[in-house]
């Protein structure tokens, strides 16, 4: 058998899986009427809308009844009255991935895919994120919070140069700038400040961009095989995540098993620290010494044709709608009611 072939009866046998758990449901029911939650109010709408129309079209594709649902041009009131029996959160940043919506979902009582409001919440906040992991003994980059009040000047003395500024509240590397010199301060800090009052200034750390897919949670959460990004000139910016054909994906990435084990490890527990669950995805950076350092975590990561998560899991062996219907299953609402008594 040819690689072509064998890698297109992988395809099958893995679509023959996604239809076979569609049709089963977590519960042996199937999977109900289901809502594709995109677009949105964030300044990552544009990436949502392409991840949830991939994802919609993977759910039909294995017999879902899928819709999709925008929740930047429609209400809470015209989501309830849609009668969803669950829904795949593909939404990005703020009012989607920071535990507004998931609030929301749990008052509804709608099942979710993905991690809880207050997961969510700690996830979107990078600041949280990294005390969180200091508590926990996890290794992350130096860092200091800026804001009106800082004297700029002193910030590249305590950290170092480069060093990364950027907005605690928003992903896909929306504002966030490259600091070389002590003049680009000023108007760093002014690009980050566009989104947040409060700005995280970060150590930068020389190395390999790693990516480590999630799946599950708790005990049972999981690491998917270690991405390694090249962008060019190391620029991993907007434009080269979600458009440009010029970044380089290497999955899994061409480590040792030890270090690739040990990036999985701490992914695995920077996940666990913050509660997260479903799916999610962990950004890192390996150094010259093989260390391995955490940047932030992802509780609701793009699902688009560049997307991270579906290459990973295709190396794992799981097709895109095997993959959209595994982490659908998982959809549950959080929040557990106080036991009454009789």
């Amino acid at each position: 058998m040819s690689q072509h072939e064998f890698d297109a009866t992988a395809r099958e046998a893995s679509l023959r899986r996604a239809r076979a758990a569609a049709q089963a449901g977590p519960h042996g029911h199937g999977l109900g009427r289901v809502g594709v939650l995109y677009g949105g109010r964030s300044a990552e709408r544009e990436v949502s809308l392409m991840s949830g129309q991939g994802v919609h079209e993977a759910l039909c594709s294995v017999g879902v009844d899928a819709h999709l649902f925008d929740t930047g041009t429609k209400s809470f009131a015209d989501l309830e009255a849609a009668g969803f029996d669950r829904v795949f959160i593909a939404l990005h940043g703020r009012y989607g991935e920071d535990g507004t919506l998931q609030g929301a979902l749990e008052l509804l009582g709608i099942p979710y895919t993905g991690s809880g409001p207050a997961a969510s919440a700690i996830a979107m906040d990078k600041i949280m994120t990294k005390r969180i992991w200091l508590q926990h003994g996890l290794p992350t980059p130096e860092f200091a919070i800026l804001d009106a009040d800082t004297d700029l000047r002193r910030v590249p003395d305590d950290l170092g140069l480069p060093l990364i500024i950027k907005p605690p509240h928003e992903g896909s590397t929306v504002g966030i700038t490259k600091v070389r010199g002590y003049s680009d301060m000023k108007d760093a800090y002014a690009e980050a400040a566009r989104f947040d009052a409060e700005v995280l200034a970060e150590q930068f750390i020389t190395g390999r961009e790693l990516t480590v897919a999630l799946l599950g949670g708790g005990r049972k959460a999981r690491a998917l095989p270690v991405i390694e990004i090249v962008a060019p000139d190391g620029n991993y910016d907007y434009e080269h995540k979600y458009f440009s054909d010029d970044t380089q994906y290497y999955c899994p990435a061409d480590l040792p098993d030890a270090v690739a084990r040990e990036v999985q490890r701490v992914s695995v527990e920077a996940y666990r620290a913050l509660g997260c669950e479903g799916w999610g995805r962990a950004d890192l950076m390996l150094d010259a010494s093989q260390r391995v350092w955490l940047l932030e975590m992802n509780t609701s990561p793009g699902m688009t044709g560049h997307s991270l998560v579906p290459k990973a899991a295709q190396a794992a062996g799981m097709s895109y709608p095997e993959l959209c219907v595994a982490i659908l299953s998982e959809a549950t609402c959080k929040v557990r009611s106080p036991a009454r008594n009789t």
